[in-house]
């Protein structure tokens, strides 16, 4: 087993689909923007306070640059319940209905939409209309349409747009940016990328089973983790879909969106990245075969612990908070005015609903989709 130290994996680092950047000195910068912030944090409030939301505040706990000011919930009892545990006065706690009131209150700076997917437009155009910069969870939107829609508002309304990217900062994905850009074994040819959980205790009413809410089954809530990685270890665009929709074995459950789904992605140096998500059983890995050898993560795409390997060796990296690595550099650039790295722009989102849309169209056409 290769074990990385913290230095080695910062000696590493890369951020972005287009490029692997090593930084050896991040925790020096830090230390220097923190004063340079002279304790200034961005300030946050969680739209959406169901299950991510509980995981984000132990991230926003964590970070060194943010803190949680206002909550935006549908439920009295869970706004009292995270004003009493983090202090939050009656003026920073929002229902959905008067949100747009949150446009005067400078307490606020951004607003974190984790909210049902079908929710995530309105939400946005709402927090941009209120002059908040927007966090917004994945799948960005619906379509590409919603997803440039979000963009344009934001920008019109001199605010920063984010997706929550959070595996971008996790050292495990870092190192497979870095072996397949920097074709460590050669060019990559095949990318295997797949995510599913079996889902037969949920509720007939869950919102991800409702196409309204959830615009689709485990393509739109797990999809774009296997999208992600290919595109960013490969650094390029697919060029083409071919898809394929799987049985449904629980009709009592999915009967608007889709159980399981396979799709094929193919690439301008010829690589295909093949990968299935899927509500009725568990996998999670992801493995890349390249000229002259292989590395892989299984755990890959959920929240690990991961592990890796190559066809030299197992390696793994010191355990991160994802959340906090992803709002910490989000705030690092808000609070300097500089713009969002593009790795997790709105534009980025923009580009994975497009494979998304496409993985549809072709699943339910049986041809074999142009994506560009």
């Amino acid at each position: 087993m290769t074990t990385y130290s913290r230095r080695t994996f910062i000696e590493q680092i890369g951020w972005g689909v287009g490029g692997v950047m090593a930084s050896p000195s991040l925790v020096a910068m830090a230390q220097e923007q923190a004063n340079v912030f002279d304790g200034k944090k961005l300030t946050i409030a969680l739209c959406g306070l169901g299950r991510y939301a509980n995981v984000l505040k132990g991230g926003i706990a964590a970070s060194q640059f943010c803190r949680l000011a206002g909550i935006v919930t549908g439920t009295p009892a869970k706004a009292a319940q995270w004003k009493k545990e983090y202090g939050l006065p009656d003026k920073n706690s929002y229902t959905y209905q008067n949100f747009d009131q949150i446009a005067n209150n400078p307490d606020i700076d951004a607003v974190y939409i984790t909210l049902p997917n079908g929710l995530h437009k309105e939400f946005t155009l709402r927090a941009a209309k209120a002059g908040k910069h927007v966090i917004v969870e994945k799948p960005m939107a619906f379509t590409e349409k919603d997803c440039q829609e979000m963009i344009d508002a934001c920008q019109k309304a001199g605010v920063q747009l984010a997706v929550g990217y959070r595996l971008h900062y996790d050292p495990h994905h870092i190192e497979l940016k870095r072996l397949g850009q920097q074709k460590v074994f050669g060019q990559v040819r095949l990318i295997e990328a797949s995510l599913g959980y079996r889902l037969d205790g949920i509720s007939p009413d869950d919102w991800h089973l409702k196409k309204a809410m959830a615009g689709g089954g485990p393509l739109m809530n797990l999809g774009v983790y296997c999208v992600q990685s290919s595109r960013y270890v490969l650094g390029e665009e697919p060029t083409a879909v071919t898809a394929q929709f799987g049985p449904v074995t629980m009709p009592h459950l999915f009967k608007e969106v889709e159980e399981n789904i396979t799709w094929q992605l193919h690439f301008p140096s010829g690589a295909i990245c093949t990968s299935s998500c899927t509500s009725n059983c568990n996998i999670d890995r992801f493995f890349a075969s390249a000229d002259e050898g292989y590395f892989e993560l299984e755990p890959a795409l959920s929240y690990g612990p991961f592990k890796g390997r190559t066809s030299q060796a197992a390696f793994t990296f010191p355990v991160v908070n994802q959340q906090a690595a992803q709002i910490d550099d989000i705030a690092r650039h808000i609070l300097s005015n500089n713009p969002l790295p593009a790795h997790i722009s709105g534009v980025e989102g923009r580009k994975d609903m497009r494979v998304l849309e496409g993985i549809y169209k072709a699943a339910t056409s049986g041809q074999k989709v142009k994506l560009v």
